[in-house]
C-alpha cells in the first residue's frame, strides 16, 4: 500500500489549527467551552477543515493529546529509570503513576476535555490501554498482586482529569500533595 506525503500547505494548516486548539484548551477555564467554531476562528480556517481533517471535535482532542503524551510514551518505553523498562517494578508503578499524574496536572484543561468529550468508553481509549497494560505490566511482576489487570484501573482511576480537577479547585490540593498522597495510596496498596 502506497502511503501519500501530506502536502506542505496542508501540514501547515494543520499545525496551525493544532496550536490555536492546544492555546485555547489551556487558556481555558471550561473545557466543554471549547468549540470547533472557536479553533476554526483562531486558526483562520473553515469549520469544515476541522472536520474533515479531525472527524469531530473529540478526534481533535486526542490528536492533541497524542502530541503531548508522545515524549512521556518514549520514556516509558525506551527511557533509563525511573520510568524505563529497565526499572524494578515497584519503583516502575510508582513513578508511572507520579508521571500520570504530572501529565494530568500539566495539561489539566486538555485532559479535563479528552475525559468530557463523550462517545465511547474512556476504558478503551488508546492513551488509556497504554497506560493500564504499561502499569499492568509491572504490577504483574510484583509478588502479592493478585490482580494486575483492577489494580491498574484502582490505581489510573486515582489519576482521573476530574478528580484531580476536583482536588485542585474544589479542595484546594497542591500539585506537589496530589502527588505525595498518590504515592503513599500506591506504597501502601502494593505492599502486601
Amino acid at each position: 500500500m502506497t502511503q501519500h506525503k501530506e502536502r506542505a500547505d496542508a501540514a501547515r494548516n494543520r499545525e496551525v489549527v493544532l496550536a490555536a486548539a492546544d492555546d485555547l484548551f489551556a487558556r481555558s477555564a471550561s473545557p466543554r467551552s471549547v468549540s470547533m467554531e472557536d479553533v476554526a476562528t483562531a486558526a483562520g480556517v473553515g469549520k469544515g477543515t476541522l472536520f474533515r481533517r479531525f472527524g469531530d471535535r473529540r478526534g481533535l482532542i486526542r490528536v492533541l493529546v497524542a502530541r503531548r503524551i508522545e515524549p512521556l510514551r518514549q520514556a516509558v518505553e525506551t527511557g533509563p529509570a525511573p520510568l524505563g523498562p529497565g526499572t524494578p517494578p515497584r519503583e516502575r508503578v510508582l513513578a508511572l503513576l507520579d508521571a500520570i499524574l504530572r501529565f494530568k496536572l500539566d495539561n489539566r484543561y486538555l485532559a479535563l476535555a479528552l475525559e468530557d468529550a463523550g462517545g465511547a468508553s474512556p476504558y478503551r481509549a488508546e492513551h488509556y490501554t497504554w497506560w493500564h497494560d504499561t502499569l499492568g505490566d509491572a504490577l504483574s511482576r510484583l509478588p502479592g498482586v493478585a490482580d494486575s489487570g483492577f489494580t491498574a484501573h484502582a490505581l489510573l482511576a486515582a489519576t482521573r482529569a476530574d478528580l484531580v480537577e476536583h482536588l485542585a479547585t474544589e479542595e484546594h490540593m497542591t500539585s506537589d500533595r496530589m502527588r505525595e498522597r498518590l504515592a503513599a495510596f500506591a506504597a501502601k496498596t502494593l505492599d502486601p
